[in-house]
């Protein structure tokens, strides 16, 4: 605790004593206070102690990510290995394969990552206390893992989205971890109340310490399970395989990941065709896929959650609004729902933005029966409407002649202001006798005396009406013996025609047959009966393509036409073949956005930057991505800007194998928390309040916040509950034993040498411990209810609405009850007397 008196200094003159303004209230912290406060109030220090104390928690957030980056790229580092393969020229294949453990990895360096400000805080105030033990960094601890217990666990579990669940899929590592913790705190409150009640000794401090390479020792082994045999070894849910096997599946995985690659990309270039949506922006969408598809670590989502607690470029790539809710939130769906909304080609832009007027006829082809006499034509009006328009409108003969089959027609259409549809009618001949099916056209231009340029002609222009005798119920035929078909398309509208009459409702049989394209494979073959309507003339059979891998393709197959129904034949074309060919055009278009995807990726590697890109990604906001930073993006850029332009100094991990920035990051940490630490401190003697109720609340939640947040990320992102809970147990673990083996291991060596014994009063700190342990007993047994149990969906996380609330519930209580009582006890409203 700082000083919290004031002395008087006695001066030459007798009788006239005076202040030391050097040494006045909570003026005696470590570093702090670094200038004099001597004539500040108490209430103005202690709130911007406050600040500054969460200022500070921002800044030790940024620098872990640095650290962390540093311990992805050092537990990332792989080895050539050289096996025997027959395949091979000279009888050997050389991989690549990890030199860490992943399960290593996570216990020791990435733990250490997670729990750094914890035991750095612990560490530094035993050297600046003499090595004499203090209550903030134990305390910082202990309320660190019951924060993380309770409340993270709490927040994972409702968090999940309803009807979904998330389990723990490796249980044994799980399981060795949770021993692991209640067993640290345990064994803390064996040491400090049963063994050698207030005080540690040597041999105790060893054990303690020496608990951490045993706890990664024994996880290796139950990892590796080296006493069963290989093919009782199960892994996330599939059967182990040899080094060898396990070397030779990462070509394959590669395989696949360009695969899916390839697929989003072909995928996101035909909504680029379609919607016009730029490359770039297509690029992001497949990169945000292909992220959000991966498994990612705790590492990963905590430093994701740092980023975004700080306005600093995002791990996945932000999409722009107008394109997410277009295209992005669609793609997300089951494949078989986004097909049911694919959308037509959109054509050229004749309006030129909305400056002109553009007129053409509301359909292409249009199909009248004789007996109607008279046919509607439709004309409609887009773009420019706050003007008049004219055009002439005039008919032409085909098969069909006029007078004999139709009246000519040949007049001027006008459109008022704002007006958007007009019609017209063209009269039809109906005569007695039968005659096959004739046509004539209707064709659009612009009276020559029209001189207003803000006036254009659409993409139907002319539009062909056939005359339908209605006297037979006709023939069935494809309008074409053959078809090409474009891959991009993704699928081939066949057209079948009812010709020579139109009288009643008629059907057809068709079939598809391979030729060199193979149904199920290169497009989707089957039969089916196609059904027309009285009058109805023209239907489609529309056959799904695939996308095919090959750079070049030129396949077929055929579809017949088979029995009729209702009276009608087949006409003279009973069957139509489909050539599948490549659009080159559209394969151009997928190949720079798999280029572009693959820039984003690698944009995105955590320890790839440079120099120059740590002090690009400091000085912008979100990264420099400023079409989707937020206002929460820029203030929290605003309070960051000075840690982050600091912390882009530290050497880039992907210099020597990450070392430097390792080193460099972890001294900048322990100088931080050294901070923390004092602020903490000062903070607590201005407002009265105990060091270890400081420890408990501020400083186990403001470390523990980044946590938090990642915590809640990788639970509704990944598929188990490993990366948001799984890790919980296991930094609980190593703070103990890293966080006080470390401190207590330095304290007893020195007062062995000083021939003193290292004293840790019970006091607060032996309650906490046991309230703690009970605390975290319970969470864990609710845990494995949830899991067994099928009102809780039997699952860690999720699960039904009310049980997963009432977990959370339970969870939360839980804290606040230790919190409580710890406070209670520690300010003496409540006398627990344990140890003495």
């Amino acid at each position: 605790m700082a000083n919290n008196t004031t002395s008087p200094t006695p001066m030459a003159a007798p009788g006239c004593p005076m202040f030391d303004v050097t040494n006045y209230t909570c003026s005696n912290a470590l570093i702090l206070p670094i200038i004099n406060e001597y004539t500040w109030s108490a209430g103005t220090r202690a709130f911007l102690y406050l600040l500054a104390m969460f200022w500070c928690f921002l800044g030790v957030a940024l620098i872990a990510d640095v650290f962390m980056c540093a311990i992805e790229k050092i537990t990332s580092k792989t080895a050539k290995v050289r096996i025997p393969d027959q395949n091979e020229p000279d009888g050997v294949k050389i991989i690549e394969v990890k030199v860490w453990n992943d399960t290593v990895a996570n216990l020791s360096l990435l733990a250490l990552g997670t729990s750094a400000p914890e035991i750095l805080l612990s560490v530094i105030e035993i050297i600046g206390r003499n090595f004499e033990a203090g209550e903030l960094g134990p305390g910082t601890i202990v309320g660190s893992a019951a924060f993380n217990l309770l409340v993270i666990s709490a927040i994972c579990i409702i968090s999940i989205p309803e009807g979904e669940v998330r389990k723990i899929a490796n249980m044994r590592v799980f399981g060795l971890t949770t021993f692991s913790c209640i067993w640290a705190y345990v064994w803390l409150s064996l040491v400090i109340l049963v063994i050698s009640p207030g005080v540690v000794d040597l041999t105790e401090a060893i054990i303690t310490f020496l608990m951490f390479p045993g706890l990664i020792i024994g996880a290796y082994l139950i990892d590796k399970r080296p006493c069963m045999k290989k093919e009782e070894v199960v892994e996330n849910g599939m059967v182990g395989i040899s080094l060898e096997e396990k070397s030779e599946t990462i070509p394959v995985e590669e395989d696949k990941s360009h695969k899916n690659l390839l697929k989003l990309a072909k995928e996101l270039g035909h909504e680029s065709l379609d919607q016009g949506i730029p490359p770039e922006e297509a690029a992001k969408i497949v990169a945000a896929k292909l992220t959000e598809k991966e498994h990612h670590s705790r590492m990963w989502y905590r430093i994701n959650a740092t980023r975004s607690m700080s306005g600093g470029k995002k791990l996945v790539p932000q999409v722009y609004s107008a394109f997410k809710d277009q295209v992005y939130d669609v793609t997300k769906l089951p494949e078989e729902e986004r097909a049911e909304g694919k959308m037509a080609l959109t054509t050229k832009d004749h309006t030129a933005g909305g400056t002109k007027a553009v007129i053409e006829f509301t359909a292409a082809t249009l199909s009248v029966l004789e007996s109607e006499k008279k046919v509607r034509i439709g004309i409609r009006r887009y773009g420019k409407m706050d003007t008049p328009a004219t055009v002439r409108v005039e008919t032409i003969n085909g098969t069909a002649t006029a007078p004999e089959d139709y009246i000519h027609l040949e007049e001027d259409v006008h459109f008022a202001n704002n007006e958007q549809l007009r019609q017209l009618y063209v009269e039809i001949i109906d005569d007695n006798e039968w005659e096959p099916d004739e046509f004539f056209f209707v064709k659009l231009a612009l009276p020559e005396a029209e001189e207003n340029e803000d006036i254009v002609l659409g993409n139907i222009s002319i539009t062909q009406v056939t005359i339908i005798n209605d006297d037979e119920p006709g023939k069935l035929e494809f309008g074409k013996p053959s078809i090409i078909a474009k891959e991009s398309s993704r699928r081939v509208r066949i057209p079948v025609n009812r010709i020579n009459g139109a009288d009643g409702h008629v059907s057809v049989a068709w079939k598809t047959r391979d030729i060199t394209a193979i149904s199920g494979k290169d497009y989707q073959g089957g039969e089916g009966v196609l059904k027309f309507d009285h009058g109805e003339t023209s239907r489609t059979i529309d056959i799904e393509i695939f996308d095919s891998m090959k750079p070049e393709r030129d396949e077929s197959f055929q579809v017949d036409l088979g029995e009729c129904d209702g009276g009608a034949e087949l006409g003279k074309i009973r069957k139509t073949i489909i050539t599948i060919v490549n659009d080159e055009e559209f394969n151009g278009l997928v190949s720079r956005i798999v280029n572009l995807t693959k820039a984003n990726m690698d944009a995105l590697q955590l320890e790839d930057s440079t120099w120059v890109t740590q002090m690009k990604n400091a000085m912008n906001v979100n990264g420099g991505d400023l079409e989707n930073a937020t206002f929460i993006d820029y203030l929290l850029h605003f309070l960051t800007f000075f840690w982050k332009i600091l912390f882009a100094l530290v050497p880039p991990p992907k210099y020597l194998g990450g070392w430097p920035a390792f080193i460099l990051s972890l001294a900048v940490i322990g100088f931080m928390t050294a901070i923390i630490g004092d602020l903490a401190t000062l903070f607590g003697c201005l407002v009265d309040l105990n060091d270890s109720i400081t420890a408990i609340t501020l400083v186990a939640l403001g470390t523990s916040m980044p946590d938090t947040f990642a915590s809640k990320q990788a639970a509704v992102g990944e598929k188990t509950a490993d990366s948001s809970i799984g890790n919980i147990n296991g930094s609980n673990s190593v703070n103990v034993f890293l966080g006080l083996g470390l401190p207590w291991l330095m304290a007893t060596i020195y007062h062995m040498t000083q021939g003193t014994e290292f004293k840790v009063p019970p006091g607060s700190l032996g309650f906490s411990v046991i309230l703690y342990t009970a605390c975290a007993i319970i969470a864990i047994l609710l845990l494995i209810a949830r899991r067994f149990l099928k009102p809780f969906g039997q699952a860690e996380l999720g699960g039904p609405k009310w049980p997963k609330i009432l977990s959370a519930v339970i969870m939360v209580s839980l804290w606040v009850f230790y919190v409580l009582l710890s406070s209670l006890n520690a300010e003496n409203i409540i006398n627990v007397q344990i140890g003495g």
